[in-house]
């Protein structure tokens, strides 16, 4: 059973999962706006793996016998002023996710929730991960600049993406 302080910080999380894939999203409408295609299937894919992150949190709260609050999810803004823009908001974002994991694992610690710890290393793990991707992208867009070539070659990069 899981505790309802826990169960409500981990619907709270299932949000928050579910607006970073609304922004990338809208990350992703954006690039399509700015016919970068290949930013735009990066930051889509990406929004399909928050989807995942909010699922497997959906997931584990109803096999410890608690049920998901929903509440309404924040709508993210639709431009920014270039590449560079976009994936510095997505580094900051995604250091952010790492504060709120990090902060529901002291939860789970403060609550001696074990299996609500153990479900959480893999975000922990995962949260390098992302924060990795992204600030690697940032570098690169500030290495090559706004140079047009070189930015649709990123583009190309970035759309091998599966």
């Amino acid at each position: 059973m899981i505790s309802k302080t826990m169960e409500s910080a981990l619907s709270k999380q299932v949000n928050r999962e579910l607006y970073s894939a609304y922004l990338y999203l809208a990350m992703s409408s954006y690039f399509e706006s700015v016919s970068l295609k290949g930013f735009a299937k990066w930051m889509r894919i990406q929004a399909k793996e928050e989807q995942a992150h909010a699922m497997k949190i959906y997931d584990y709260v109803v096999a410890r016998g608690g049920k998901v609050a929903f509440m309404d999810i924040e709508a993210p803004k639709g431009k920014w002023a270039s590449a560079g823009k976009v994936f510095e908001e997505t580094y900051a974002h995604e250091q952010k996710v790492t504060g709120m994991i990090n902060a529901l694992v002291d939860m789970a610690k403060k609550e001696n929730d074990h299996a609500t710890f153990e479900m959480l290393q893999w975000f922990v793990k995962e949260q390098v991960e992302e924060e990795e991707h992204s600030a690697d992208i940032l570098n690169q867009i500030r290495i090559v600049g706004d140079i047009p070539g070189h930015l649709f070659w990123l583009d190309h990069q970035l759309g091998k993406r599966e």
